[in-house]
């Protein structure tokens, strides 16, 4: 005969917990009596245990004021802890951390509106103690067919009794979606629940016969009966050793056994010893059942283990390390970027190594830190990186008194203001929240300290560039670029690791009384090289040059006798300088200006007005135009439009003299 034990079986360490509290109590409290509200445990053996040891269990705590009371593994509703106060009584709280989580999540979304589900058995004193926490209104539902009578809601959160199985679970959450415009899912089977499920599952299909050990009213035990009759026939449900089918099962090569979760290890032990033919195969069981020992062992605070993850959250990530029920990675343990969004992270099932902190955090769950296991390994990089030069990319977290602070992999370094950039950094908040490739300038491992350089990135890049311009630019070159610093008298553009400089006189064909009236940091603009320095690194370039000059097309685009608009842009005695483009300006002769005699230029138009003029000449060989202010004027006054109140045209001029029309009109 072959006996095999499924992988996970026995006492689940919320169970133990309890125990372990109850036998602590026990020898540690001799001035009060000490209860446990209902049978701490599904196992008559250790409850026979417990009452040799004083401690009995009671279903009325107002009958027993001034006492000790263990609340076991299923939980109480919220009321019972305000009855115990009034009765003077001492509360010894084992709820599982996993019921715990439950009971929350029930109350906090009852508070915000939500109709609250359960799924589970209505009877089962954790679906009674769940029921409490949301004030005893919510539905609980044990078949699919119960959805039917729920009513609609437009917001529904469900969850699920600890111990029920996936197979219910998935079905009613379906079925519910009818019922609810949203519906909040929070699938509260535990993990070590499911693992057992799971792992009986398997081991009843690969044996001739299972045994299930158990309390028969252990609610986890009865779903392990009817999971392993599934797929195995020869299914048989024990509390002791002593029912042990013997008889049915000798001939049989090969055994399984699964244990509830209420079931101690020693009875475990005495059914295999019963069903032990050799010493060999004795330590061998006996080897199995100490891995099963060993996995419900709290780890020690600074242990790293692997764990998966079991849920995320914006703030949180849960991880079964298959120690205790649920491990818990609060958000600044997640990473040192408080940006980072710990669903970006990990998602639920992916395996990960943790660093525990704490192996109770005050609610029973281990405290456990991913940011600290990632450190290490970050350190380990950052020497290989420091040693060999690498560039790293980097997060800007924080703003320090002389510089900002830099994430990689958990290493938070220092970034010296002066190490931000090739050019003076006037705002280092702009940085935040940026991604950055530095190198590292100084390292330190044993001490943690790192410093970062993105300088020294710019200046190699910089080099880099500007060894591929000088191979590939020549004068008369058109080069894109940005502009990067403007000056009074003119604009630096990057076009490749070298600033080259676009003189004031280069930017426009016409009149710039500064360079900001042309381009604006950030602009990327084409230019032209007229003049390079390679030794000096310096090169001349202009923007205006990328457009025709526009005294060689002045006779295709302007003709004698066109009445044009311009701009007075200067005033001289003999006349004024109108721009009627950038770079081309005619001359309107003091004599042209008005019908009425003026001493100068000035008694009729200023610099800046917009006027029209008509052209009396255009010299393209001289650069010279010749304009007209009053022709122009004449000939606008002279032209002639019909009134809608007359049938005949009048002229504007006539219109204005007899002031038949409003000004604005």
């Amino acid at each position: 005969m072959e006996i095999i034990i499924a992988k996970k079986a026995g006492f689940c360490f919320g169970v133990k917990e309890a125990m372990n509290k109850a036998f602590a109590a026990a020898n540690q409290i001799k001035d009060r009596p000490i209860y446990t509200y209902g049978p701490l445990i599904h196992n008559s053996q250790t409850i026979d245990k417990l009452e040799s040891m004083g401690i009995r269990s009671i279903e009325d705590i107002e009958k027993h004021p001034n006492s000790t009371i263990i609340v076991r593994s299923h939980g109480v509703p919220l009321s019972f802890y305000d009855l115990a106060d009034r009765y003077g009584i001492e509360i010894i709280d084992a709820t599982c951390p996993f019921v715990r989580k439950v009971q929350k999540i029930a109350r906090e979304y009852y508070l915000k509106g939500y109709a609250i589900v359960i799924v589970g058995d209505p009877n089962h004193p954790e679906v009674i103690g769940i029921h409490g926490w949301c004030e005893n209104k919510a539905s609980i539902v044990q078949r699919e067919e119960d959805i039917d009578q729920l009513p609609h809601h437009d917001k529904v959160c469900v969850v699920a009794q600890t111990t029920i199985t996936q197979e219910l679970w998935d079905a009613i959450t379906k079925k519910l979606e009818e019922k609810a415009k949203i519906l909040e899912k929070f699938n509260t089977i535990c993990i070590a629940t499911k693992d057992r499920q799971t792992s009986c599952a398997e081991l009843a299909k690969a044996v001739d016969a299972m045994i299930v050990i158990g309390g028969h009213h252990s609610s986890n035990t009865q779903k392990l009966v009817q999971i392993s009759k599934k797929y195995c026939k020869n299914t048989f449900a024990i509390e002791t050793v002593e029912e042990l089918p013997m008889e049915e099962i000798k001939n049989l090569n090969k055994i399984g056994i699964t244990a509830g979760a209420s079931t101690p290890d020693w009875i475990i032990k005495e059914v295999i010893d019963k069903m032990s033919n050799t010493d060999q195969h004795n330590n061998e069981m006996m080897h199995m059942m100490e891995e099963i020992e060993n996995s419900l062992k709290v780890p020690r605070r600074g242990q790293t283990v692997k764990g998966k993850v079991i849920h995320v959250t914006d703030n949180e990530i849960m991880v079964n390390i298959g120690y205790k029920s649920d491990g818990i990675i609060p958000k600044e343990e997640i990473s040192n970027d408080p940006s980072v969004n710990p669903q970006d992270i990990v998602k639920e099932g992916d395996e990960i190594e943790v660093y525990v902190l704490k192996t109770d955090d005050g609610e029973g769950n281990l405290l456990l830190s991913k940011k600290r296991i990632d450190a290490v390994k970050g350190l380990e990089n950052l020497e290989q990186a420091y040693r060999d030069g690498q560039i790293l990319t980097v997060r800007v977290v924080e703003v320090v008194k002389g510089g900002v602070i830099a994430v990689y992999k958990e290493i938070r370094g220092f970034i010296p203001a002066s190490q931000l950039s090739d050019s003076y950094v006037e705002d280092m908040q702009t940085f935040i929240g940026k991604t950055l490739d530095v190198k590292i300038i100084d390292f330190n491992k044993s001490k943690k300290k790192v410093v970062f350089s993105r300088r020294v990135v710019i200046q190699e890049e910089n080099e880099r560039k500007r060894k591929l311009l000088w191979q590939n630019i020549d004068k008369g070159s058109v080069i894109e670029g940005e502009v990067k610093r403007i000056t009074n008298f003119g604009v630096f553009v990057d076009i490749g690791g070298i600033d080259g400089l676009i003189h004031i006189s280069d930017l426009s064909w016409g009149r710039v009384n500064h360079p900001k009236e042309v381009v604006q940091i950030g602009d990327k603009v084409k230019v032209k090289v007229i003049d390079l320095d390679q030794d000096k690194n310096k090169v001349s370039l202009s923007l205006k040059l990328m457009t025709p000059e526009p005294w060689t097309t002045v006779e295709e685009k302007y003709h004698v006798g066109d009445i044009v608009s311009g701009k007075v842009v200067r005033l001289a005695d003999f006349g004024a300088f109108v721009e009627l483009e950038p770079g081309l300006d005619g001359l309107v002769h003091i004599s042209q200006i008005s019908d009425k005699h003026i001493a100068k230029p000035s008694q009729e138009v200023h610099v800046g007005q917009n006027v029209l003029v008509k052209i009396l000449e255009v010299n393209r060989e001289a650069k010279r135009i010749s304009l007209s202010i009053k022709e122009a004027n004449a000939e606008t006054l002279n032209e002639q439009v019909v009134l809608p109140q007359n049938d005949e045209p009048v002229t504007i001029g006539e219109i204005l003299e007899e002031r038949t029309l409003p000004l604005e009109d």
